[in-house]
């Protein structure tokens, strides 16, 4: 058994879980650019989460996103 049999997997693993991350932090960046554009994405968004917005509370959710107003707890 060789000492590359053991770190190639490691390494490798590592890598990918590094990879992923970024691709999905880049995956959700673009997703929350197209909803701050697109008010039908956010409904449908909303409404996934159990949220039934009116115009005014749509308006007022673009808005936020576009400032980048948002709670920290």
């Amino acid at each position: 058994m060789n000492a590359w049999d053991i770190i190639i997997p490691i390494l490798t693993l590592i890598v990918g879980a590094i990879a992923g991350f970024a691709g999905g932090v880049v995956y959700l960046r673009r997703q929350l650019t197209k909803m701050q554009n697109d008010p039908e994405m956010l409904q449908k968004v909303a409404r996934q989460m159990g949220y039934n917005l009116n115009k005014q509370q749509l308006q007022r959710a673009q808005h936020m996103m576009k400032r980048g107003n948002f709670r920290r707890k």
